[in-house]
């Protein structure tokens, strides 16, 4: 079975991208919110790219 990326419906805080990346690649979804965080003060086009993440992701329902 092959891997998809999806938005978590299950661990979401604003749109499920963090926690769907953090399933993706097997991790803790809170390394992944501090990771965004971390490009947030170092560069706002973190901000940009969660927004276009949450258009062009699907969610997990969708996926599923």
């Amino acid at each position: 079975m092959s891997k998809k990326l999806y938005r978590s419906e299950s661990d979401v805080m604003i749109g499920g991208i963090c926690g769907g990346l953090a399933e993706y690649f097997n991790i803790d979804s809170t390394i992944v919110r501090l990771l965004f965080v971390a490009g947030v003060f170092v560069g706002a086009a973190a901000i940009f790219i969660y927004l276009i993440g949450m258009i062009v992701i699907p969610k997990e329902g969708e996926v599923r």
